[in-house]
């Protein structure tokens, strides 16, 4: 299935500033002009460009126009590492539990994360990360099949989600919302935790040079995981 009108348009948009067609600063085309461009209703155009502007690829001033944003003067809070370069690093044992990996139709939370229409297909993985065998995170990924075809063909006991996906779809931008929840019966077993402990969630998009490429949950419990961040100035 196609991509959603929105999708389109935020594709296009990226993929001149990528290119370098468009500059720092530089006016990118308005909502009435998207509208014509790409036949769609100004509401969708509106919709792409406030993404791109609330993911910091653009910069609106009131009454002016938008404008390709300039390079960012500090790094991201949130870093992304991979969970078992992680374990490692710490000179422990790291091993994984695949549980699902398989095809579903997107809900309506999954496709607007991943910018597809309601009830495309989607590639689905959850898998348990464990260090010294004790599970430290269970991640329930969705993948936009259009972006990454082969996802379902790997073996994620070989590498992770993360590790694969860096190579075939290069990470450009990541978007994260943290919380803290208390688990289900379901990730109470996955994690070996009890109904008492509270986990913190991480909520992860992330997009490549052709757009959104996952959505992933990453639950680790709270009595065995640290969030740390380090914010520099360049």
């Amino acid at each position: 299935m196609a991509q959603a009108k929105f999708a389109q348009i935020k594709q296009f948009i990226l993929s001149r500033i990528e290119t370098g067609e468009w500059q720092e600063n530089e006016r990118v085309p308005s909502e009435n002009q998207l509208t014509d461009l790409f036949a769609c209703s100004r509401m969708t155009a509106r919709r792409a460009l406030t993404e791109l502007v609330d993911s910091g690829v653009l910069e609106r001033t009131q009454g002016v126009g938008t404008f390709v944003a300039g390079l960012k003067s500090q790094s991201s809070l949130l870093a992304i590492r991979n969970i078992a370069d992680e374990i490692k690093d710490r000179g422990h044992g790291y091993s994984v539990t695949p549980l699902e990996l398989t095809q579903i139709s997107a809900t309506t939370v999954v496709a607007n994360a991943l910018g597809l229409e309601v009830g495309s297909p989607v590639f689905y993985s959850v898998l348990v990360h464990c260090e010294q065998g004790l599970p430290l995170q269970v991640e329930e990924r969705f993948v936009n099949p259009a972006l990454v075809p082969n996802y379902l063909a790997q073996d994620f006991t070989l590498q992770t989600p993360h590790e694969y996906l860096s190579a075939v779809a290069p990470l450009t931008e990541a978007r994260h919302t943290v919380e803290a929840i208390m688990a289900d019966e379901r990730l109470q077993q996955q994690l070996a935790i009890t109904a008492t402990e509270p986990c913190l969630q991480i909520l992860r998009r992330t997009w490549s040079r052709q757009g959104v490429v996952s959505f992933a949950r990453l639950v680790h419990p709270g009595s065995k995981f640290k969030l740390t961040s380090a914010l520099v100035n360049k």
